[in-house]
């Protein structure tokens, strides 16, 4: 079985980040355009949350992929590397 994935212009693959945010962009794109020919305030406003909402998902897979170009910054491994215990476990002594 051979992948349909073509790689990008610098010879890499695309990945599922970079696709989430070219996703993520187009649907942000299509609310705004439909918040605009909206013709009650309170849909125009529900579209809108929703470009917003597609929007700050682009920016979670753009970070991972920025991540994954330059891994001492990746936002998922500080959230998890940085986990201490926590204090009140009962182990009083």
């Amino acid at each position: 079985m051979s992948e349909d994935v073509e790689p990008t212009a610098g010879g890499r693959r695309v990945t599922l980040d970079q696709q989430l945010v070219a996703y993520w962009e187009r649907q942000a794109q299509r609310f705004d355009r439909l918040a605009a020919q909206a013709q009650w305030g309170w849909i125009a406003r529900g579209y809108t949350r929703k470009a917003e909402r597609s929007r700050a998902k682009a920016e979670v897979s753009r970070l991972r992929e920025a991540g994954r170009k330059n891994p001492k910054h990746d936002p998922s491994a500080e959230s998890t590397s940085d986990a201490e215990p926590s204090s009140g476990s009962g182990d009083a002594t």
